[in-house]
């Protein structure tokens, strides 16, 4: 039967038939990974989508970051983006590429989003839209559309160049247009995908220390200091901590504005680590993790009563402790854990590590990547994340599927297990017509038992790649299903549909699933 195949209990059904009853418990833990375009074929083309999240789910991880905004586009249509800049999306071809990018196939201007949110769910993975760039706009040597359309959104160091220290060309945090893009980008997201949460990383920072000296950040900084310039010293304290709370009023904002529109969504933040995210960027994020009532916007900019409600909370920081060897990731990782803790609203499962694999010099070690996990598991945190996928895939991956494997299942510290199931296949009925399969006339396809529930239905067809969102469905109780779809589909699938769910909020802290 067909329901034989649907998410992850099915595993359970079938070991409990073959009398294997003492199932260990799932942990609480995030075992995720970050997918990116950049210097892999993760996401290359809708076959290695599907292939690459198949493979995640099989070594044992259960979330997935999936880059959305990079390099000055977004990687899905975006109506938000075209207003701003004259195209809706990364555009197909070499004109937007950067060193170390890959090509992404000969379906370049897909829905890179919905592709890869539909594979990770139709793997029981959970789907997390990563606005990769934030306010950094494009490679010093790139001069993509937003560069070109936005020039006085850009910020500048004292001698007036664009170019940060990093060789990136960023937009102005404190700017409001700036500000609107990115908020809006990520809204729009949230609307049009069923998304299990959101990210922010490194990137909703001032450029860097030396930068703010653009005319727009001088201009508000005189109304606010009677007529005076900025202090010509990047590192006079009270001129850094003028630009530090403006970086905090934005990221109070967005958290607010994104729980308004859905508060079950997991909000997240991946900053560099503590105190250089300080000493370079002006982002004091441990602080972050203790916003509380008091810290919440009431006025402007703030857009709706209901986002005035909101408490800025962030359901997972994941500091990004990439380092060589374990000594420096301990040491790195329990100087992350000692300034939450000194900001005194310190809770473990809120702490997630971001730990390297591969990247700027030599590959981790197995041993090391072993021991870095080992310790945030002996401190009771959150889980980890890994940099990057590529690592996951062609380094580590039976020596982590052995590792989770051993340690049982696990799901997310933010959702009840089994949040995400996995695809339900439904079987085409032959005896329901004499069309040949792939004819554009209806079709019955049906399952013998749909557990209760609203669900995507989603079909693929012979000649196009990806899968296809058809409609939507409302099961009212559990029992058999029937639907009767044109189009000529060869596969029909129904996924879960938790856009509904997610408007009830989880309390922070809560055992998953409870609500306030």
């Amino acid at each position: 039967m067909a329901w034989w195949r649907s998410g992850l209990g099915v595993w359970a059904l079938l070991l409990c038939a073959l009398g294997c009853v003492h199932l260990q418990p799932s942990r609480a833990q995030v075992r995720g990974t970050w997918l990116t375009t950049t210097a892999n074929d993760a996401l290359a083309t809708p076959e290695h989508t599907a292939r690459t999240m198949q493979r995640l789910r099989e070594i044992g991880l259960n979330t997935v970051y999936i880059e959305a905004w990079k390099n000055g586009y977004t990687q899905f249509p975006s109506e938000v983006l075209r207003r701003a800049i004259g195209v809706s999306q990364r555009p197909a071809g070499p004109q937007q590429a950067q060193a170390g990018s890959v090509p992404v196939g000969p379906h370049a201007e897909r829905d890179l989003l919905h592709e890869a949110v539909t594979e990770a769910h139709r793997n029981g993975l959970l789907a997390i839209a990563w606005f990769e760039y934030g306010f950094m706009a494009a490679h010093q040597a790139t001069l993509n559309h937003l560069r070109q359309a936005k020039p006085d959104w850009l910020s500048r160091n004292l001698q007036g160049h664009e170019v940060a220290p990093n060789g990136f060309v960023w937009l102005n945090p404190l700017h409001p247009q700036a500000r609107e893009l990115l908020l809006d980008l990520v809204l729009e997201a949230v609307d049009r995908y069923d998304l299990d949460g959101v990210q922010l990383d490194d990137r909703i920072v001032w450029p860097h220390v030396t930068m703010g000296y653009d005319a727009y950040t001088r201009g508000v900084y005189a109304a606010e200091h009677q007529g005076a310039q900025p202090p010509v010293d990047h590192l006079d304290p009270a001129w850094m901590r003028w630009r530090a709370s403006k970086v905090d009023e934005y990221a109070r904002w967005f958290v607010q504005e994104v729980r308004a529109r859905r508060p079950g969504l997991v909000v997240s933040l991946s900053p560099a680590v503590y105190p250089w995210s300080w000493d370079h960027h002006l982002l004091d994020w441990p602080r972050w993790t203790a916003w509380a009532e008091a810290d919440r916007l009431s006025g402007l900019p703030v857009r709706s009563e209901q986002a005035r409600r909101m408490v800025p909370h962030w359901d997972e920081v994941i500091p990004q402790a990439y380092r060589l060897n374990y000594a420096a990731f301990e040491k790195t990782w329990l100087e992350q854990t000692a300034a939450v803790q000194a900001r005194g609203a310190y809770r473990p499962a809120q702490l997630v590590a971001g730990i390297r694999i591969v990247g700027d010099g030599p590959d981790s070690s197995w041993d090391q990547l072993q021991r870095s996990m080992e310790l945030v598991e002996r401190l009771g945190q959150g889980g980890h994340v890994l940099w990057f996928s590529r690592g996951v895939l062609d380094l580590y991956a039976q020596e982590l599927q052995g590792w989770y494997r051993q340690r049982g299942p696990a799901h997310s510290p933010r959702f009840a297990v089994g949040w995400r199931p996995g695809a339900w296949p439904l079987m085409r009925n032959a005896s329901a017509g004499s069309a040949p399969l792939g004819a554009a006339t209806d079709a019955l396809w049906s399952t013998e038992h749909l557990p209760a529930g609203r669900y995507r239905v989603v079909g693929r067809r012979p000649t196009a790649p990806g899968w296809q969102d058809i409609q939507s469905v409302d099961q009212p109780q559990t029992g058999p299903a029937a639907l009767a779809l044109a189009g000529g589909w060869d596969q029909v699938e129904l996924l879960v549909d938790r856009r509904d769910a997610m408007g009830a909020s989880l309390r922070p802290g809560a055992p998953a699933g409870r609500v306030r």
